[in-house]
């Protein structure tokens, strides 16, 4: 593999990161980490295979492993009284603060399909070749994701499921 290959696609790596992340700094960390092993396991790249997919697979993997590594030793979180005050007349800039604050609470699994599908506009045959998921799961994460972000961000109640009646 050509490592001039990967630079074209370091933009989007960043986006989605701090995406996940949710923080620039623990984005730029995730990139890094993510570059790192792409550079030292290059030899494990395909060259049929996307490199796309092969570096967003490898991001997940080392999102996966710094999740598990901060459960092992959890941090105290910031509550909403730590956060900068915000002028009101910035009105979009809240819309995004809700949404980023949304994202961050839906769990890992659903959020980063959510961000491959939304942001980084992947199929959803591409998300599961990177996740190395069922292509029904990436679809049943994707509904539980998205009906959860529009809960949080909207405030309203879930449809209730419709029941078989005898």
């Amino acid at each position: 593999m050509d490592l001039h290959a990967i630079a074209p696609h370091i933009p989007r790596l960043r986006r989605y990161a701090r995406a996940l992340a949710g923080d620039q700094h623990a984005a730029d960390d995730l990139v890094q980490d993510t570059l790192e092993r792409a550079i030292n396991k290059r030899h494990l790249w395909r060259p049929d295979s996307d490199l796309r997919a092969w570096l967003f697979a490898i991001m997940h993997n080392v999102f996966v492993n710094q999740l598990r590594a901060r459960s092992a030793h959890p941090e105290a979180a910031l509550a909403d009284d730590d956060l900068p005050p915000v002028p009101s007349a910035q009105g979009a800039r809240l819309e995004i603060r809700d949404l980023e604050s949304a994202l961050a609470l839906l769990p890992p699994e659903q959020r980063e399909i959510v961000l491959l599908v939304g942001l980084e506009q992947f199929s959803y045959a591409e998300v599961a070749r990177a996740l190395d998921i069922p292509i029904g799961t990436v679809m049943s994460r994707l509904f539980r994701g998205r009906e959860r972000l529009r809960t949080l961000v909207t405030g309203a109640l879930p449809a209730p499921a419709l029941k078989a009646v005898k």
